[in-house]
């Protein structure tokens, strides 16, 4: 943007800036205003001697449609100054029928636009040459369609047979006319949408019985609006649920898989567990076979006194004594006899 300033401050100024008003004196140019013809113009002229291009209309309720037919305008020619000429409210009243923004925001809707780079107020419906010359105008700029108005069948056709005209291309699907349609195709639409921003039923030049009437289809609206969200929301905690679901069971399966792993790498044939117990057990086996000595240190084991060793079979056996009397010798031969039968 610096750089632009620099190269070329009036064009920054063009694009920051709206376009000027037309003065009510004639046009004042740097150099002689001399006509061109239109190979003239489109080979290009001086910097100081641009070519000014004519475009008039009604603008209401300024579209893209304007807009592009003011771009084409401006784009003729390589060094084209684009004059804009807009009719008043008496005039379009008189001549086309009522509109929807005053001459003055139509006028100020001319200036902001970026192709524009002067405005004519009061505009006349029909070019005299005195207005031609007044604002040096070379060219008038317009769709090639015949345009009958004020009593005549086509009012830009002493320009054309002039030879000062030059046709632009109208955009289709968009016009004033087409946006007015839409809004009187949709006027219910459009009143209770206003109802509800505050604007009354005076305002907008309801009656009391259809603004009640929009008052409860607004009600109505919101009610559907409400249950619409509810539903919205109840679909989307479902879809949570059912995700949330998925993800636990995909965790379940891993964890499962995960645990089935782990118990057959102890508890499975060849699982850890068994080696150990198998381990374990062949050690007990051997200790059991092959027990430990004592140690050679160890203190030998002492007989308490109270205990004395059995004599050993080998030992001679005392003999009894000699029975005194023949009860006592009976009772001894019975005695031996129990003995032996318990050795044998």
């Amino acid at each position: 943007m610096e750089e632009l300033e620099h190269t070329c401050p009036q064009l920054v100024t063009m694009l920051t800036e709206p376009a000027i008003f037309a003065k009510d004196t004639s046009c004042e140019c740097r150099a002689p205003h001399e006509k061109l013809s239109i190979a003239q113009a489109r080979r290009g002229t001086p910097m100081d001697r641009p070519v000014r291009v004519y475009a008039d209309g009604i603008f209401d309720l300024f579209h893209s449609g304007h807009a592009r037919a003011l771009m084409q305008a401006k784009n003729l020619f390589p060094n084209a100054y684009l004059i804009v000429g807009v009719c008043s409210d008496e005039l379009t009243h008189k001549y086309k029928g009522f509109t929807v923004m005053t001459e003055d925001e139509r006028y100020e809707a001319l200036r902001h636009c970026r192709y524009v780079d002067e405005v004519v107020r009061d505009a006349p419906w029909t070019l005299t040459q005195d207005f031609l010359e007044k604002h040096q105008i070379d060219f008038v700029a317009h769709d090639d369609i015949p345009y009958s108005s004020a009593g005549t069948e086509d009012v830009y056709k002493h320009i054309k047979e002039a030879g000062m005209f030059v046709p632009t291309q109208r955009t289709e699907g968009i016009s004033t006319s087409d946006l007015i349609t839409r809004i009187v195709r949709d006027y219910d639409l459009y009143a209770r949408r206003n109802l509800q921003r505050g604007y009354t039923a005076k305002e907008l030049n309801v009656s009391f019985i259809n603004e009640k009437k929009y008052c409860l289809q607004n009600q109505v609206d919101r009610m559907k609006e409400k249950v619409k969200t509810v539903e919205e929301k109840s679909k989307h905690f479902v879809y949570r649920v059912e995700e949330k679901s998925h993800d636990l069971i995909q965790k379940w399966e891993e964890k499962s898989r995960e645990f089935i792993g782990n118990f057959l790498e102890l508890f499975g044939p060849d699982g850890t567990w068994k080696q150990v117990f198998s381990e374990r057990s062949g050690r007990m086996i051997s200790y059991a076979m092959s027990p430990r000595g004592s140690p050679s240190n160890s203190p030998p084991r002492q007989l308490s006194p109270s205990r004395s060793p059995s004599p050993p079979s080998c030992w001679p056996r005392p003999r009894p004594a000699s029975p005194s009397s023949p009860k006592e010798a009976s009772a001894s031969f019975s005695s031996m006899s129990e003995e032996d039968e318990n050795d044998k």
